[in-house]
C-alpha cells in the first residue's frame, strides 16, 4: 500500500528558499537534455527533505503538438515526469555518492492523481518531500499552477548503472 498524505504540500511554495539551483547543477545531477528537460530550477527548502521543482511550460513544447491539437495540454505522465527530474536533479550527486551506479529508475508509482491541466505558457511548481533517501529512495510530490494543484504522486526510485557502461 502506497503512503496516502493527508496535509497538502502546498505551504512549501511560501517558505523560505536556502538555495536556487539552476540547469547547470540539474544536468550535473541528471542524464536528461533537451527535449526531454523537464525541469528549469530546483529550490531547496530543507538539504535531503524539501525542495520545489520549477518548469516552464513552452508552448512550442513538442508534445503540445500532439496533445492535443486545438486544445494543447501537458501529458500527465509527462508532470509525474517533470517530479522525478527535479528530485534527481536536486539530489541525485549526494545519493550516488560517488559509486558508477548514476541511473534514477522509477521502481513504482502510486496514489497518482491528476486534478487540473498544465497548459502553454504555465509554470509548473513541484513541492517534494524525501520520505526515504539513498540506493532506494521515496518522495511524495504535488504539482501546482497558478496555486492550483493539478497532480500528486508517490514516487518510489532505485539507482542503477548505466546500461552502456
Amino acid at each position: 500500500m502506497g503512503v496516502v498524505k493527508s496535509v497538502s504540500l502546498k505551504d512549501f511554495l511560501t517558505q523560505p528558499v536556502c538555495a536556487v539551483y539552476g540547469p547547470e547543477h540539474i544536468k550535473a545531477n541528471i542524464p536528461h537534455r533537451e527535449p526531454f528537460l523537464l525541469v528549469d530550477e530546483i529550490r531547496m527548502l530543507e538539504k535531503g527533505k524539501k525542495y520545489i521543482g520549477v518548469y516552464r511550460a513552452r508552448p512550442d513544447e513538442y508534445y503540445f503538438k500532439g496533445h492535443f491539437p486545438g486544445h494543447p495540454v501537458m501529458p500527465g505522465v509527462l508532470v509525474i515526469e517533470s517530479m522525478s527530474q527535479a528530485f534527481g536533479g536536486a539530489v541525485m550527486q549526494d545519493v550516488a555518492n560517488g559509486k558508477n551506479a548514476t541511473l534514477p529508475l522509477f521502481l513504482s508509482i502510486s496514489e497518482a492523481k491528476f486534478r487540473g491541466m498544465v497548459c502553454p505558457g504555465d509554470l509548473l511548481e513541484m513541492p517534494i518531500e524525501i520520505l526515504r533517501l539513498g540506493r532506494i529512495s521515496k518522495i511524495y510530490s504535488e504539482a501546482y499552477v497558478n496555486g492550483k494543484k493539478c497532480a500528486q504522486a508517490t514516487l518510489n526510485f532505485m539507482l542503477g548503472d548505466s546500461p552502456h557502461e
